[in-house]
């Protein structure tokens, strides 16, 4: 389990990093904001990338979720009892397995149907997130104090 808190981490933290790039005005995968908007926010009408704000937002929550399979496994001390964190990490888990499924239902690609976004999405996002909310829930569960 504590390879699986490593790399869920890691992954996470590259996934903040991104979220800041785009804060501090990147534009990667794109070759300007609206090609960039176009790939990773993908909502119909949508041809701007989100205010720095909310691109800051989403990299501070991810940041948090970032050091929450650290904790769990008690690779740094946490003012949080161990049953807190695994509860926690189970509700992580289900906010990403939510994400993770929305990806593939009729609803999201009606409102989600901006290319290259949707395909991204279908072969790259969503299945992340899916496996993302697993990797936290397994960790919930392997770690949960008996």
């Amino acid at each position: 389990m504590i390879l699986l808190a490593f790399i869920l981490s890691f992954v996470l933290l590259l996934i903040t990093a991104l979220h800041v790039y785009w804060g501090i005005g990147g534009i990667w995968p794109g070759r300007d904001a609206a090609s960039c908007a176009h790939a990773v926010v993908g909502f119909r009408g949508v041809d701007e990338m989100p205010t720095p704000f909310a691109s800051f937002a989403v990299a501070a929550c991810l940041g948090l979720a970032t050091l929450w399979p650290l904790a769990l496994i008690g690779f740094f001390a946490s003012p949080f009892p161990k049953e807190g964190l695994a509860a926690t990490s189970m509700l992580i888990g289900l906010v990403f397995l939510g994400r993770g499924i929305a990806g593939f239902t009729p609803r999201w690609r009606r409102l989600a149907p901006q290319q290259p976004f949707a395909r991204l999405d279908t072969i790259l996002y969503s299945p992340l997130c899916l496996l993302i909310g697993l990797s936290f829930a397994v960790l919930a569960i392997t770690e949960f104090p008996a």
